[in-house]
C-alpha cells in the first residue's frame, strides 16, 4: 500500500479503408504475403505518397465521438528508425500537429465512474511483419501490412489500475466498433494497446520511470501484463534498484515481461515535416458532414434504454456493446405491438442478454448471424405478454426458433405448448 500505479495506453487501431493510407493497394486481410504490397508500400526509388482521404474522414469521426479539437491543418512527419519490415527507414507519422487534439472518454470501472482525458490521435502507416514460425534459423518479411492507416489514440496518465486499463480499452473498442471506423478483430491486430506503467510513492506528485509493454491484442493479456510490470517495478525499487525506462514485451506463456529495447524519446527518431506530403487541410464544412452522419452514441442510447424502457444499467450497457446488438434490440421492440413498451423491452433485454447471448457465444457466432430473429424473437415476447406461455414454455420455443424454425405459433400448435389458465 506505500505505492500508487500510474498508467497511459496507447492504442493502435486499424481503419476499416479498403486501400491503404499513402498508396492504392489493398487492406484486405488473408492474402499470399507480400502480394498487396505495391511500389509506394516497399518504397521503390522516386515513388510518392497520397493520402488517402477516407483515411482522414475515420479520423474525424473519432474526434468528434470523444468531444475533441479537429486541427484545421496538421502536418505528417517522417519517424525515423531501423526496422526489418519498415521498406522506407522511417514511418510516416503526425508529431508536432496531430489530426485530432484533447478530448475523453468515460467509463464504468468497478463501482466508480472514471474519465480518461485523451492527448492526440494521429494518423501513421503501419510497418510490415516479421515472420519467425516458419523458417529456421531466418525470419521472412511479408509487408502485405506495410501501409495499412492507422490512428493512435493516446491517453493522459490517468489511469491507476489495471482493471481502469482493461474497462477503458473495452469501451475505446466498443466505441471504434460502433461508429464504423474499425471492425475491431483483436485476433488481426486490428485493435492492439501499448501500456506505459510506471509506480511511486503514495503522496509522490513525481512521475516514476515508465516502462512501455508492446503489442497486447487482448484485455486478458492486457491486465495480466499490467499486473506483473507493477509488482515488479516495485520489487525492483524496493530492492534499491532503479527503473530504466525501456520497452517489453509480455509472453503470455509464461505471464512475465522481457526487455526488448531500451525506451527512445522523440528525439531519438529525428521527426521531421515530411517533404512529399503537404499540410492537411480540413473545412469546417467537412467536419459538419461528419458530424450529421454519427450515429447515437453508445453512453447516450445506454441512457436513453435506462429512462425510457426503465432498464438496468447493466442490461442497457450489454445492449449497446455493439451496434448491431443494440440494432437487433430495437428490431425486436419495433415488431412488438403491445401497450407496455417497457415491459416488451424488459423481456427483450432478458433474453438477448439470457438465452440469445449464451446461444451465441456457444456457436462463436455475431449477433448478425443468429438464427433468432427479430421478428421470431418479438413474436415469442408476444406470447409471455398474453400469457399464452409461461417463462418455461417459452424455453422450449426458443430452443425451436435456434434449430431453424420461424413460427411461434405453428411451434406451440405442434408441440401444445399453450399454457392452460384457469
Amino acid at each position: 500500500m506505500e505505492w500508487e500505479t500510474v498508467i497511459g495506453l496507447e492504442t493502435h487501431v486499424q481503419l476499416s479503408t479498403n486501400s491503404k493510407i499513402f498508396s492504392g493497394a489493398s487492406t484486405e486481410v488473408g492474402a499470399m504475403p507480400n502480394s498487396q504490397a505495391c511500389a509506394v508500400d516497399i518504397a521503390l526509388p522516386g515513388v510518392l505518397p497520397v493520402l488517402n482521404k477516407e483515411a482522414v474522414a475515420k479520423a474525424i469521426c473519432f474526434g468528434l465521438a470523444t468531444n475533441a479539437t479537429i486541427n484545421k491543418k496538421s502536418i505528417f512527419a517522417r519517424k525515423n528508425y531501423f526496422y526489418p519490415d519498415l521498406p522506407k527507414g522511417y514511418q510516416i507519422s503526425q508529431f508536432e500537429i496531430p489530426v485530432v487534439e484533447g478530448g475523453s472518454l468515460t467509463f464504468k470501472a468497478g463501482e466508480n465512474t472514471k474519465t480518461v482525458r485523451l492527448t492526440r490521435a494521429h494518423l501513421e502507416e503501419d510497418a510490415g511483419k516479421s515472420l519467425h514460425e516458419d523458417f529456421i534459423g531466418m525470419s521472412g518479411i511479408d509487408l502485405n501490412r506495410a501501409g495499412t492507416p492507422l490512428l493512435e489514440i493516446v491517453t493522459e496518465p490517468d489511469m491507476a489500475s489495471s482493471l481502469e486499463a482493461v474497462e477503458y480499452a473495452r469501451t475505446l473498442h466498443t466505441l471504434v466498433r460502433w461508429i464504423g471506423i474499425c471492425d475491431g478483430n483483436m485476433q488481426e491486430g486490428n485493435f492492439r494497446c501499448d501500456a506505459n506503467v510506471s509506480v511511486r510513492r503514495k503522496g509522490d506528485s513525481t512521475l516514476g520511470t515508465r516502462r512501455e509493454i508492446k503489442n497486447l491484442n487482448s484485455f486478458r493479456f492486457l491486465q495480466q501484463a499490467i499486473d506483473y510490470e507493477i509488482q515488479w517495478q516495485i520489487d525492483e525499487l524496493e530492492e534499491g534498484r532503479p527503473i530504466v525506462q525501456a520497452t517489453v514485451l509480455f509472453d503470455p506463456d509464461s505471464g512475465d515481461t522481457r526487455l526488448m529495447r531500451t525506451k527512445e524519446d522523440a528525439h531519438d527518431y529525428r521527426y521531421f515535416p515530411d517533404p512529399d506530403l503537404l499540410p492537411l487541410s480540413i473545412d469546417e464544412a467537412w467536419i459538419d458532414n461528419i458530424r450529421t452522419s454519427l450515429p447515437e452514441l453508445p453512453d447516450s442510447k445506454s441512457s436513453r434504454y435506462q429512462e425510457s424502457y426503465g432498464l438496468s444499467a447493466d442490461d442497457a450497457n450489454s445492449l449497446v456493446s455493439h451496434a448491431n446488438t443494440a440494432a437487433f434490440f430495437e428490431a425486436t421492440l419495433s415488431h412488438c405491438d403491445v401497450s407496455d413498451k417497457a415491459q416488451a423491452a424488459k423481456l427483450a433485454a432478458n433474453w438477448m442478454n439470457g438465452e440469445l447471448a449464451a446461444g451465441l457465444n456457444r456457436e462463436q457466432l455475431e449477433v448478425n448471424q443468429c438464427p433468432v430473429t427479430p421478428e421470431s424473437l418479438s413474436a415469442l415476447i408476444l406470447r409471455i405478454v398474453d400469457k399464452t406461455l409461461s417463462s418455461k414454455l417459452a424455453k422450449q420455443v426458443f430452443d425451436e426458433l435456434w434449430k431453424g424454425q420461424t413460427s411461434v405459433d405453428a411451434i406451440i400448435e405442434a408441440k401444445g405448448l399453450k399454457q392452460i389458465s384457469d
